[in-house]
C-alpha cells in the first residue's frame, strides 16, 4: 500500500524555519521523483518543489527560489523541504506526491495526506 506522511508543519512567525519531512512507503522510492506542493486557503494547488529519484536534479517555484531547500535521503525513504525566510504569503497546507518516474517531469502518481504551515505573527 503506497503511503506518503508529511510532518513538520505548525505555526511559525514571518522570517522564521520549518522543515518538513515526507515518509514514503509501499513504492519503490529510490526510483522516484518527489515533488512538494501546497494549497493556500481559496487558491489552487500549486508546485513548490520537486526533487529526481537520483537526487541530482531539484526544481523550484519563482516565489520559494533561495529561501527552500528540498533534499531526500534513500535509505530512510524519506523527502524534506527546508523553509527559510518564511512569509505570510507560504500559509498553506503542504502535500508531498510521489511522480510516475526518476524525473521531475512525469505526472503524480500518489499524494500524501497534508500537513498545515501557517505563517503568522
Amino acid at each position: 500500500q503506497v503511503q506518503l506522511v508529511e510532518s513538520g508543519g505548525g505555526l511559525v512567525q514571518p522570517g522564521g524555519s520549518l522543515r518538513l519531512s515526507c515518509a514514503a512507503s509501499g513504492f519503490s522510492f529510490r526510483y522516484r521523483a518527489i515533488g512538494w506542493f501546497r494549497q493556500a486557503p481559496g487558491k489552487e494547488r500549486e508546485a513548490v518543489s520537486c526533487i529526481n529519484a537520483s537526487a541530482g536534479s531539484t526544481d523550484y517555484a519563482d516565489s520559494v527560489k533561495g529561501r527552500f531547500t528540498i533534499s531526500r535521503d534513500n535509505a530512510k525513504n524519506t523527502v524534506y523541504l527546508q523553509m527559510n525566510s518564511l512569509k505570510p504569503e507560504d500559509t498553506g497546507v503542504y502535500y508531498c506526491a510521489q511522480k510516475m518516474g526518476p524525473p521531475c517531469s512525469n505526472s503524480v502518481a500518489s499524494w500524501g495526506q497534508g500537513t498545515q504551515v501557517t505563517v503568522s505573527s
